[in-house]
Protein backbone atom coordinates (compact mmCIF):
# COMPACT_ATOMS: atom_id res chain seq x y z
CA UNK A 1 0.00 0.00 0.00
CA UNK A 2 1.22 3.74 -1.07
CA UNK A 3 1.58 4.95 2.63
CA UNK A 4 0.87 8.55 0.60
CA UNK A 5 -2.21 7.66 -0.07
CA UNK A 6 -5.46 7.23 1.88
CA UNK A 7 -6.68 4.09 2.15
CA UNK A 8 -10.04 3.31 0.81
CA UNK A 9 -12.11 2.95 3.95
CA UNK A 10 -11.27 6.48 4.71
CA UNK A 11 -11.61 7.65 0.85
CA UNK A 12 -15.04 6.35 1.46
CA UNK A 13 -15.63 7.30 4.64
CA UNK A 14 -14.74 11.10 4.15
CA UNK A 15 -15.80 11.68 0.51
CA UNK A 16 -19.54 10.26 1.99
CA UNK A 17 -19.24 12.78 4.94
CA UNK A 18 -18.30 15.55 2.47
CA UNK A 19 -21.50 14.80 -0.03
CA UNK A 20 -23.75 14.56 2.95
CA UNK A 21 -22.83 17.99 4.44
CA UNK A 22 -22.92 19.62 1.28
CA UNK A 23 -26.04 18.35 0.00
CA UNK A 24 -27.31 18.87 2.85
CA UNK A 25 -26.17 22.86 3.63
CA UNK A 26 -27.25 23.17 -0.02
CA UNK A 27 -30.85 21.59 0.76
CA UNK A 28 -31.32 23.94 4.14
CA UNK A 29 -30.23 26.96 1.94
CA UNK A 30 -32.97 26.52 -0.79
CA UNK A 31 -35.46 25.48 1.09
CA UNK A 32 -34.88 27.76 4.17
CA UNK A 33 -34.68 26.88 8.42
CA UNK A 34 -37.52 25.16 9.58
CA UNK A 35 -38.34 26.39 13.51
CA UNK A 36 -34.93 28.76 13.09
CA UNK A 37 -34.98 29.75 16.95
CA UNK A 38 -34.25 26.19 17.73
CA UNK A 39 -32.06 25.66 15.00
CA UNK A 40 -30.14 29.03 16.56
CA UNK A 41 -30.26 27.65 19.82
CA UNK A 42 -28.49 24.23 18.89
CA UNK A 43 -26.42 25.86 17.15
CA UNK A 44 -24.67 28.01 19.00
CA UNK A 45 -24.68 24.98 21.79
CA UNK A 46 -22.61 22.92 19.19
CA UNK A 47 -20.37 26.03 18.41
CA UNK A 48 -19.80 26.88 21.89
CA UNK A 49 -18.84 23.15 22.66
CA UNK A 50 -16.27 23.25 19.97
CA UNK A 51 -14.90 26.43 20.93
CA UNK A 52 -14.28 25.36 24.49
CA UNK A 53 -12.81 21.64 23.15
CA UNK A 54 -9.51 20.31 24.90
CA UNK A 55 -6.82 18.30 24.03
CA UNK A 56 -5.65 17.15 20.79
CA UNK A 57 -6.92 15.04 17.72
CA UNK A 58 -5.87 12.28 19.64
CA UNK A 59 -8.52 12.35 22.10
CA UNK A 60 -11.30 10.07 21.60
CA UNK A 61 -14.44 13.55 22.11
CA UNK A 62 -12.46 16.69 23.07
CA UNK A 63 -15.89 18.46 22.75
CA UNK A 64 -18.19 16.55 24.26
CA UNK A 65 -21.03 19.38 24.56
CA UNK A 66 -21.11 20.09 21.18
CA UNK A 67 -21.49 16.28 20.69
CA UNK A 68 -24.03 15.89 23.25
CA UNK A 69 -25.83 19.19 21.84
CA UNK A 70 -25.15 17.85 18.29
CA UNK A 71 -27.27 14.08 18.80
CA UNK A 72 -30.04 16.38 21.06
CA UNK A 73 -30.87 17.76 17.99
CA UNK A 74 -30.89 14.89 16.02
CA UNK A 75 -33.05 12.67 18.62
CA UNK A 76 -35.38 16.21 19.10
CA UNK A 77 -38.85 15.13 18.13
CA UNK A 78 -40.75 18.41 20.80
CA UNK A 79 -40.25 22.15 21.78
CA UNK A 80 -42.05 23.15 24.39
CA UNK A 81 -44.76 20.51 23.81
CA UNK A 82 -45.13 21.65 20.05
CA UNK A 83 -43.74 19.18 17.54
CA UNK A 84 -40.44 19.67 15.39
CA UNK A 85 -40.15 18.97 11.75
CA UNK A 86 -36.62 20.04 10.81
CA UNK A 87 -35.62 16.40 9.31
CA UNK A 88 -32.14 14.73 8.45
CA UNK A 89 -30.68 17.57 6.25
CA UNK A 90 -31.48 20.61 7.81
CA UNK A 91 -29.80 18.64 11.35
CA UNK A 92 -26.75 17.56 9.50
CA UNK A 93 -26.61 21.21 7.75
CA UNK A 94 -26.95 22.77 11.44
CA UNK A 95 -24.20 20.98 13.25
CA UNK A 96 -21.88 20.89 10.56
CA UNK A 97 -21.98 24.52 10.27
CA UNK A 98 -21.79 25.31 13.91
CA UNK A 99 -19.23 23.15 14.02
CA UNK A 100 -17.10 24.66 11.27
CA UNK A 101 -17.99 28.32 13.38
CA UNK A 102 -16.56 26.51 16.48
CA UNK A 103 -13.69 25.23 15.04
CA UNK A 104 -12.19 28.54 13.50
CA UNK A 105 -10.36 29.64 16.49
CA UNK A 106 -8.83 26.28 16.76
CA UNK A 107 -7.73 26.11 13.03
CA UNK A 108 -6.64 29.28 13.27
CA UNK A 109 -4.06 28.87 16.01
CA UNK A 110 -3.41 25.64 14.40
CA UNK A 111 -4.92 23.36 16.85
CA UNK A 112 -7.81 22.42 14.56
CA UNK A 113 -9.88 19.09 14.48
CA UNK A 114 -8.75 16.65 12.16
CA UNK A 115 -10.69 15.41 8.71
CA UNK A 116 -11.22 12.21 10.36
CA UNK A 117 -12.91 13.83 13.57
CA UNK A 118 -15.33 15.80 11.79
CA UNK A 119 -16.18 12.59 9.13
CA UNK A 120 -17.35 10.94 12.04
CA UNK A 121 -19.24 13.92 13.75
CA UNK A 122 -21.21 14.45 10.55
CA UNK A 123 -21.81 10.47 9.96
CA UNK A 124 -22.88 9.47 13.45
CA UNK A 125 -25.19 12.37 13.57
CA UNK A 126 -26.93 11.36 10.49
CA UNK A 127 -26.96 7.96 11.53
CA UNK A 128 -28.97 9.50 14.59
CA UNK A 129 -31.07 11.58 13.07
CA UNK A 130 -32.16 9.05 10.08
CA UNK A 131 -32.69 6.44 12.89
CA UNK A 132 -34.69 8.97 14.65
CA UNK A 133 -36.46 11.86 12.44
CA UNK A 134 -38.19 9.86 9.10
CA UNK A 135 -40.21 7.60 12.09
CA UNK A 136 -40.88 10.70 14.21
CA UNK A 137 -42.23 12.93 11.17
CA UNK A 138 -44.27 10.11 10.57
CA UNK A 139 -45.94 9.27 13.60
CA UNK A 140 -44.50 5.98 14.03
CA UNK A 141 -42.72 6.40 17.26
CA UNK A 142 -45.85 8.39 19.11
CA UNK A 143 -47.30 4.63 18.07
CA UNK A 144 -44.72 2.44 19.43
CA UNK A 145 -43.96 4.92 22.27
CA UNK A 146 -47.46 6.39 23.23
CA UNK A 147 -46.62 7.19 27.27
CA UNK A 148 -43.25 9.17 28.43
CA UNK A 149 -41.09 6.44 30.25
CA UNK A 150 -41.32 4.49 26.76
CA UNK A 151 -40.67 7.22 24.70
CA UNK A 152 -37.19 8.28 26.69
CA UNK A 153 -36.32 4.80 27.03
CA UNK A 154 -36.34 4.91 23.25
CA UNK A 155 -34.34 7.83 22.76
CA UNK A 156 -31.90 6.64 24.79
CA UNK A 157 -31.26 3.87 23.20
CA UNK A 158 -31.35 5.22 20.20
CA UNK A 159 -28.23 7.23 21.74
CA UNK A 160 -27.02 4.39 23.09
CA UNK A 161 -27.11 2.96 18.85
CA UNK A 162 -25.24 5.84 17.66
CA UNK A 163 -22.90 5.59 20.14
CA UNK A 164 -22.17 2.20 19.11
CA UNK A 165 -21.72 3.20 15.33
CA UNK A 166 -19.72 6.11 16.64
CA UNK A 167 -17.18 3.30 18.53
CA UNK A 168 -17.16 1.19 14.85
CA UNK A 169 -16.71 3.78 12.65
CA UNK A 170 -13.81 5.34 14.84
CA UNK A 171 -12.20 1.47 14.92
CA UNK A 172 -13.06 1.15 11.43
CA UNK A 173 -11.35 4.43 10.13
CA UNK A 174 -8.18 3.64 12.69
CA UNK A 175 -7.09 0.40 11.23
CA UNK A 176 -7.55 1.81 7.58
CA UNK A 177 -5.05 4.06 8.58
CA UNK A 178 -2.89 2.77 10.90
CA UNK A 179 -3.69 -0.96 9.69
CA UNK A 180 -3.32 -2.06 13.27
CA UNK A 181 -5.93 -4.88 14.84
CA UNK A 182 -9.31 -4.21 14.40
CA UNK A 183 -10.68 -6.15 17.73
CA UNK A 184 -8.57 -3.91 19.91
CA UNK A 185 -9.29 -0.71 18.73
CA UNK A 186 -12.62 -1.45 18.85
CA UNK A 187 -12.50 -2.52 22.52
CA UNK A 188 -10.70 1.43 23.40
CA UNK A 189 -13.10 2.66 21.67
CA UNK A 190 -16.09 0.75 23.73
CA UNK A 191 -13.66 1.63 26.87
CA UNK A 192 -13.61 4.97 25.97
CA UNK A 193 -17.68 4.85 25.29
CA UNK A 194 -18.14 3.90 28.88
CA UNK A 195 -16.58 6.90 29.98
CA UNK A 196 -16.57 10.34 28.35
CA UNK A 197 -19.13 8.75 25.80
CA UNK A 198 -21.48 7.69 28.60
CA UNK A 199 -21.74 11.48 29.87
CA UNK A 200 -22.20 12.93 26.15
CA UNK A 201 -25.22 10.04 25.68
CA UNK A 202 -26.66 10.67 28.77
CA UNK A 203 -26.92 15.08 27.98
CA UNK A 204 -28.01 13.98 24.80
CA UNK A 205 -30.86 12.09 26.03
CA UNK A 206 -31.73 14.86 28.81
CA UNK A 207 -30.96 18.01 26.71
CA UNK A 208 -33.59 15.93 24.07
CA UNK A 209 -36.41 15.34 26.31
CA UNK A 210 -36.26 18.17 28.65
CA UNK A 211 -36.26 21.29 25.54
CA UNK A 212 -39.34 18.80 24.39
CA UNK A 213 -41.28 19.36 27.87
CA UNK A 214 -39.73 22.72 29.47
CA UNK A 215 -38.59 24.21 25.86
CA UNK A 216 -35.03 25.77 25.07
CA UNK A 217 -34.79 27.01 28.30
CA UNK A 218 -33.33 23.57 29.25
CA UNK A 219 -30.45 23.69 27.22
CA UNK A 220 -28.29 26.00 29.19
CA UNK A 221 -29.57 24.17 32.43
CA UNK A 222 -28.57 20.42 31.39
CA UNK A 223 -24.92 21.40 30.17
CA UNK A 224 -24.02 22.53 32.80
CA UNK A 225 -23.14 18.86 34.34
CA UNK A 226 -21.07 17.84 31.53
CA UNK A 227 -19.08 20.83 31.61
CA UNK A 228 -18.24 20.18 35.24
CA UNK A 229 -17.58 16.54 33.48
CA UNK A 230 -15.27 18.21 31.01
CA UNK A 231 -13.63 20.32 33.42
CA UNK A 232 -12.71 17.29 35.52
CA UNK A 233 -11.67 15.05 32.08
CA UNK A 234 -9.48 18.36 31.44
CA UNK A 235 -7.61 18.32 34.95
CA UNK A 236 -7.15 14.16 34.72
CA UNK A 237 -5.73 14.47 31.25
CA UNK A 238 -3.57 17.33 32.59
CA UNK A 239 -2.39 14.88 35.82
CA UNK A 240 -1.57 12.11 33.63
CA UNK A 241 0.56 14.60 30.99
CA UNK A 242 2.52 15.59 34.25
CA UNK A 243 2.91 11.97 34.82
CA UNK A 244 4.23 10.96 32.23
CA UNK A 245 6.56 14.12 31.69
CA UNK A 246 7.87 13.13 35.26
CA UNK A 247 8.69 9.31 33.67
CA UNK A 248 10.14 10.77 30.71
CA UNK A 249 12.42 12.69 32.80
CA UNK A 250 13.79 9.77 35.47
CA UNK A 251 14.20 8.03 31.69
CA UNK A 252 16.73 10.54 30.57
CA UNK A 253 18.85 10.22 33.51
CA UNK A 254 20.63 7.56 32.18
CA UNK A 255 21.20 9.99 29.36
CA UNK A 256 22.28 12.69 30.72
CA UNK A 257 24.80 10.53 32.99
CA UNK A 258 26.04 8.99 29.81
CA UNK A 259 24.92 5.60 30.57
CA UNK A 260 22.77 5.29 26.89
CA UNK A 261 22.63 7.60 24.10
CA UNK A 262 20.29 10.17 23.49
CA UNK A 263 16.95 9.51 22.63
CA UNK A 264 17.48 5.96 22.95
CA UNK A 265 14.60 5.27 25.55
CA UNK A 266 12.69 7.52 23.69
CA UNK A 267 13.03 5.51 20.54
CA UNK A 268 12.88 2.56 21.87
CA UNK A 269 9.19 3.56 24.05
CA UNK A 270 7.99 4.95 20.10
CA UNK A 271 9.19 1.66 19.12
CA UNK A 272 7.65 -0.45 21.48
CA UNK A 273 4.34 1.24 21.74
CA UNK A 274 3.92 0.32 18.10
CA UNK A 275 4.64 -3.21 18.01
CA UNK A 276 2.29 -3.26 21.24
CA UNK A 277 -0.49 -2.21 18.60
CA UNK A 278 0.17 -4.45 16.51
CA UNK A 279 0.12 -7.48 18.80
CA UNK A 280 -3.18 -6.25 19.61
CA UNK A 281 -2.54 -4.55 23.60
CA UNK A 282 -5.31 -2.44 24.99
CA UNK A 283 -4.65 1.04 25.84
CA UNK A 284 -4.20 0.61 29.22
CA UNK A 285 -1.64 -2.32 28.44
CA UNK A 286 0.00 0.31 25.83
CA UNK A 287 0.75 2.96 28.50
CA UNK A 288 2.48 0.41 30.86
CA UNK A 289 4.86 -1.13 27.90
CA UNK A 290 5.48 2.53 26.81
CA UNK A 291 6.59 3.42 30.89
CA UNK A 292 8.41 0.58 30.77
CA UNK A 293 10.02 1.10 27.67
CA UNK A 294 11.62 4.53 28.98
CA UNK A 295 12.88 3.32 32.14
CA UNK A 296 13.93 -0.03 30.97
CA UNK A 297 17.69 1.27 31.22
CA UNK A 298 17.40 3.12 34.56
CA UNK A 299 19.15 0.29 35.94
CA UNK A 300 22.25 0.93 34.52
CA UNK A 301 22.38 4.24 37.06
CA UNK A 302 23.20 1.45 39.71
CA UNK A 303 26.73 0.54 37.79
CA UNK A 304 30.08 1.77 38.75
CA UNK A 305 31.38 0.59 35.34
CA UNK A 306 29.12 1.85 32.64
CA UNK A 307 28.23 -0.64 29.90
CA UNK A 308 29.66 0.38 26.78
CA UNK A 309 27.06 2.77 25.02
CA UNK A 310 24.31 1.35 27.20
CA UNK A 311 24.14 -1.88 24.64
CA UNK A 312 22.66 -4.57 27.73
CA UNK A 313 21.76 -6.77 24.75
CA UNK A 314 25.28 -7.71 24.14
CA UNK A 315 25.97 -8.98 28.09
CA UNK A 316 25.82 -12.15 29.15
CA UNK A 317 22.52 -13.33 30.27
CA UNK A 318 23.03 -13.22 34.34
CA UNK A 319 24.47 -9.76 33.94
CA UNK A 320 21.78 -8.63 31.65
CA UNK A 321 19.14 -9.44 34.47
CA UNK A 322 21.21 -8.43 37.83
CA UNK A 323 20.70 -4.96 35.72
CA UNK A 324 17.08 -5.78 35.05
CA UNK A 325 16.29 -6.48 38.53
CA UNK A 326 18.05 -3.22 39.75
CA UNK A 327 15.73 -0.90 37.44
CA UNK A 328 13.14 -2.75 38.61
CA UNK A 329 13.77 -2.01 42.54
CA UNK A 330 14.88 1.90 41.14
CA UNK A 331 11.40 2.49 39.59
CA UNK A 332 9.26 0.92 42.62
CA UNK A 333 11.20 3.81 44.60
CA UNK A 334 10.00 6.32 42.36
CA UNK A 335 5.83 5.14 43.29
CA UNK A 336 5.69 4.42 39.57
CA UNK A 337 2.71 1.93 39.07
CA UNK A 338 4.00 -1.67 39.88
CA UNK A 339 2.96 -3.03 36.46
CA UNK A 340 5.69 -0.87 35.17
CA UNK A 341 8.49 -2.48 37.73
CA UNK A 342 7.82 -5.78 36.67
CA UNK A 343 8.23 -5.01 33.08
CA UNK A 344 11.44 -3.50 33.44
CA UNK A 345 12.83 -6.20 35.79
CA UNK A 346 11.42 -9.17 33.75
CA UNK A 347 12.70 -7.83 30.19
CA UNK A 348 16.34 -10.36 30.40
CA UNK A 349 14.42 -13.53 31.51
CA UNK A 350 13.61 -16.05 28.68
CA UNK A 351 10.67 -15.00 26.83
CA UNK A 352 8.63 -18.16 27.38
CA UNK A 353 8.47 -16.68 30.80
CA UNK A 354 7.98 -13.14 30.30
CA UNK A 355 4.56 -11.02 30.01
CA UNK A 356 4.55 -9.49 26.45
CA UNK A 357 5.43 -6.61 27.92
CA UNK A 358 8.83 -7.51 28.49
CA UNK A 359 9.36 -9.52 25.63
CA UNK A 360 8.49 -6.38 23.69
CA UNK A 361 11.16 -3.92 25.48
CA UNK A 362 13.59 -6.95 24.87
CA UNK A 363 13.26 -7.19 21.32
CA UNK A 364 12.73 -3.66 20.23
CA UNK A 365 15.79 -2.99 22.69
CA UNK A 366 18.16 -5.25 21.06
CA UNK A 367 17.02 -3.91 17.57
CA UNK A 368 17.80 -0.30 18.51
CA UNK A 369 21.22 -1.24 20.14
CA UNK A 370 21.88 -4.04 17.43
CA UNK A 371 21.05 -1.51 14.33
CA UNK A 372 23.14 1.31 15.54
CA UNK A 373 25.91 -0.60 16.10
CA UNK A 374 26.24 -2.12 12.40
CA UNK A 375 25.85 1.59 10.71
CA UNK A 376 24.20 1.78 7.74
CA UNK A 377 23.09 -1.50 7.02
CA UNK A 378 22.21 -2.36 10.76
CA UNK A 379 18.49 -2.07 10.18
CA UNK A 380 18.36 -5.55 8.15
CA UNK A 381 21.48 -6.72 9.94
CA UNK A 382 19.81 -6.06 13.02
CA UNK A 383 16.14 -7.59 12.49
CA UNK A 384 17.97 -11.02 11.26
CA UNK A 385 19.85 -11.00 14.11
CA UNK A 386 16.91 -10.83 16.19
CA UNK A 387 15.12 -13.84 14.07
CA UNK A 388 18.17 -16.28 14.76
CA UNK A 389 17.51 -15.40 18.10
CA UNK A 390 14.00 -16.46 18.54
CA UNK A 391 14.67 -19.92 20.10
CA UNK A 392 15.41 -18.06 23.25
CA UNK A 393 16.26 -14.96 23.55
CA UNK A 394 13.00 -13.51 21.27
CA UNK A 395 9.64 -14.42 20.29
CA UNK A 396 8.79 -14.96 17.05
CA UNK A 397 5.81 -13.11 17.01
CA UNK A 398 7.00 -9.84 18.79
CA UNK A 399 9.93 -9.65 16.21
CA UNK A 400 7.62 -10.61 12.94
CA UNK A 401 5.47 -7.52 14.74
CA UNK A 402 8.43 -5.19 14.72
CA UNK A 403 9.25 -6.36 11.22
CA UNK A 404 5.58 -5.28 10.00
CA UNK A 405 6.02 -2.32 11.99
CA UNK A 406 9.12 -1.31 10.02
CA UNK A 407 8.15 -1.87 7.02
CA UNK A 408 5.57 0.62 7.31
CA UNK A 409 7.84 3.04 8.04
CA UNK A 410 10.43 4.73 6.21
CA UNK A 411 12.69 1.38 5.87
CA UNK A 412 11.15 -1.39 3.67
CA UNK A 413 12.06 -4.26 5.76
CA UNK A 414 11.94 -8.06 4.77
CA UNK A 415 9.22 -10.06 6.38
CA UNK A 416 9.78 -13.53 7.34
CA UNK A 417 7.95 -15.86 4.80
Amino acid sequence: MNPSRPPSVLVLARATAALLAGGALVATLWHGLDERGVALAFGVLIAVGELGRWGGAEQRESAPLGAAGALAYALLGENGGQSTHHGVLQTVAVVVAASLVGCVPHVAKGHGPTADHLTRRVLTVAFAAICFQPLYNQGRLREWAEDGPTYAALVVALLVLSALWDAVLAAAMAHARTRWPFGPLLRDELRGTLGIGSAVCATGAVMALAVAVAGLWALPVFSLPLLLTQLSFRRYAAVRTTYRQTIASLARATEIAGYTPAGHARRVAALSRAVGRELGLSEPELTVLEYAALMHDIGQLSLVDPVPAGATASLAPDDQRRIALLGGAVVRQTGVDAEVAVVVERQADPYREQPVSARIVRAVNAYEEKAREAGPGGPLKALEELRLGTARDYQPEVVESLARVLARGSLMLPLAG
